[in-house]
């Protein structure tokens, strides 16, 4: 089973409603280390990607590139421009195709990875959203069948906020918060555990 144009539009119709259960839960977990305003971002950008689904192309590289133009108009966010940056990468890595392998996911991943970390000058371990795509990109190497990707990426978010929530965030707005930010979700990482497991449909 490969990703097409079906299998992303039924990704963004579970991202769309994930975001749309989670609102107070982002909103919440920002407003203990930032704005308050992820759960507003997510949401209102998934609701623009969703809008424009039915008329996504069957190019899967121009597919991405709308979806990240249509998130971006919703908000100004350094989060969304994140999201964005990396969409925007694995749109230009995969521009001309109307299938893509879950072979290739683990690649993918880590090219917008390494877009998103040069666009916010950040580094791994900094307690960010780049330390879950980079324990997704780690997890989901050498697999190919589609069913052990989505189940090794959502344990790969589950285990990356684990793995990060007794530690001091050193990068981005939280990092302003200092030793307060030690037993605490980040975020961002939440966010893209949500993500991930939305697009895997696996759900708590």
């Amino acid at each position: 089973m490969s990703i097409d144009r079906a299998a992303l539009v039924a990704g963004i119709d579970r991202l769309a409603a994930a975001m749309e259960r989670d609102f107070d839960m982002l909103n919440s977990a920002d407003g203990a280390l930032g704005d308050g305003d992820l759960g507003v971002t997510m949401t209102r950008g998934m609701r623009l990607v969703a809008e424009k689904a039915p008329d996504l192309p069957d190019d899967l590289g121009m597919a991405l590139l709308q979806c990240a133009q249509a998130f971006t108009k919703s908000s100004g966010s350094s989060y969304g421009t994140l999201l964005a940056t990396g969409l925007m990468a694995i749109a230009k890595a995969v521009k001309g195709e109307t299938e893509v392998g879950a072979e290739r996911v683990s690649d993918l991943v880590a090219t917008a990875r390494d877009q998103m970390q040069a666009r916010g000058k950040a580094d791994l371990g900094g307690k960010t959203v780049l330390d879950s795509l980079d324990a997704v990109a780690s997890a989901t190497k050498g697999l190919s069948e589609p069913d052990a990707v989505a189940d090794a990426a959502a344990r790969a978010v589950d285990a990356a906020l684990d793995a990060f929530r007794d530690k001091k965030a050193t990068i981005g707005r939280a990092r302003i918060f200092g030793e307060k930010s030690v037993g605490m979700d980040d975020p961002g990482m939440l966010a893209m555990q949500r993500i991930v497991k939305a697009l895997a449909d696996r759900q708590d």
